[in-house]
């Protein structure tokens, strides 16, 4: 079974272009499988795009505020877990 590890929160969401900002407390990279889970919410999905200041990144690290592609509505307080196999 998969582990999962908090990597961050949700702090908000633009609905129109379904991107969620995460604050990060620990290192996610493109590639990774995250689960996103709230008082309604909880989804898995692959981080397919990060952005930092509207640029395209590979790969964030603790303190840093992120947007990125959601496939599902998220909410601010939203906890996003790396999960590991």
């Amino acid at each position: 079974m998969a582990e999962e590890k908090e990597v961050g929160r949700i702090t908000h969401y633009y609905g129109h272009i379904s991107v969620g900002i995460v604050e990060l407390s620990d290192v996610l990279r493109i590639g990774d499988t995250i689960h996103i889970k709230g008082h309604t919410t909880d989804f898995t999905q692959t981080v397919d795009s990060m952005q930092i200041e509207h640029k395209n990144i590979q790969e964030a690290k603790s303190g840093d505020v992120i947007g990125m592609k959601v496939t599902q509505k998220v909410h601010p307080g939203d906890k996003v877990y790396k999960v590991i196999s």
